[in-house]
């Protein structure tokens, strides 16, 4: 059986979406987000009305943003994340829209095929804020194989 590696990483807004301090992350979404779609891995990302996610309020936080993928393995998210240029230029400066948050990230294995849901990805989120990682929520700092998998790549080394 194949599977895919979801992710849901949040990020909670310092000011209102709209506010004008965060024009230079918001009107760089669609590049971004273009960018990811190009990538060796990339399979599918949760968009709302949009092109993105920003109008889906998936947390009582109206300035919790939610962006949600499906990747081939780790590796390839791995690359995007961690080595594409352009995608590291813009979460260096996360810190001039966002607040600090303890869970921002989870990664799970679905079967290929499977196009999880927001809630699932919040269940995910809250089972590796009270379990830690596991083998259903985990991080890129502690990965898991996917269930046909052995071990996981050491090329993620380099990401985490």
């Amino acid at each position: 059986m194949k599977y895919h590696l979801a992710q849901l990483n949040i990020a909670r807004f310092r000011l209102p979406q709209e506010h004008p301090d965060n024009k230079d992350f918001i009107d760089n979404l669609d590049r971004v987000n273009a960018l990811a779609e190009t990538q060796e891995g990339f399979v599918w990302r949760f968009t709302g009305e949009g092109n993105d996610a920003m109008d889906v309020q998936a947390f009582d936080d109206p300035n919790i943003a939610s962006n949600m993928s499906l990747w081939t393995d780790l590796n390839a998210l791995g690359a995007f994340v961690y080595r594409n240029k352009e995608h590291r230029e813009i979460m260096r400066r996360r810190s001039s829209w966002f607040d600090k948050i303890d869970f921002y990230l989870v990664l799970w294995w679905v079967q290929a095929g499977h196009i999880p849901t927001l809630e699932e990805a919040k269940e995910r989120l809250e089972l590796l804020s009270k379990e830690g990682p596991t083998e259903n929520a985990f991080t890129f700092k502690e990965p898991f194989p996917s269930p046909n998998e052995s071990k996981v790549s050491p090329i993620l080394d380099e990401c985490a």
